[in-house]
């Protein structure tokens, strides 16, 4: 009997180390999977522009309602971070611009919100929140900065339906755009 109670308990222990081993492979392997596919990386020499999103610089708005100011800014937003490489200063802009070739593969180019109804915030580290409608942006241009050396920058925008032109609920427009970073006039591409 006692024989059987010690080769049960072997048996058990044995068990749950198996378990517990492969709880902790695959918690590593799914929390990896998951930071890969939301750290999408643009960089070049100088810059590297990291994407905390899934998509990456994709930004889309579908069923769009049209909202205030103040609940558009507490929509979900798209963050990035850039960081300044070298040990000079770089500048550099932020602009949001239409996704032409999403627009082209899904057919949807009659269903694109007009840029007049589009608002979008741009939040950068310990800095007030700038408020647009995307028409009267300059070349679609959110910021324009300068990175010191080896200096880092978060970013944060957002973007809704203006709530002062009624659209009808259900309706099928939405919005297909880009973050684009561009040093020195010329856009970064992904790696």
């Amino acid at each position: 009997m006692y024989y059987e109670q010690k080769k049960l308990i072997i048996k058990n222990i044995i068990f749950i180390i198996v378990i517990l081993t492969i709880a902790i492979v695959a918690t590593y392997n799914i929390y990896y999977h998951f930071i890969d596919a939301t750290s999408i990386d643009y960089s070049s020499e100088s810059l590297e522009i990291i994407f905390h999103e899934k998509d990456g610089a994709k930004v889309t708005l579908t069923k769009a309602i049209p909202v205030s100011d103040s609940v558009g800014l507490s929509s979900s937003s798209y963050t990035f971070t850039i960081k300044n490489n070298l040990t000079e200063p770089v500048s550099y802009q932020v602009k949001l611009i239409e996704d032409i070739k999403t627009v082209a593969e899904d057919l949807c180019g009659e269903y694109q919100l007009p840029k007049d109804l589009l608002r979008v915030s741009i939040k950068e580290t310990n800095e007030k929140t700038m408020i647009y409608t995307l028409s009267e942006l300059s070349d679609y241009t959110l910021d324009i900065d300068t990175l010191d050396a080896l200096e880092e920058k978060d970013y944060s925008i957002r973007i809704w339906l203006n709530n002062s032109i009624p659209v009808s609920i259900g309706s099928d427009l939405h919005y297909h755009g880009i973050i684009k970073v561009i040093e020195n006039n010329s856009n970064l591409e992904i790696k």
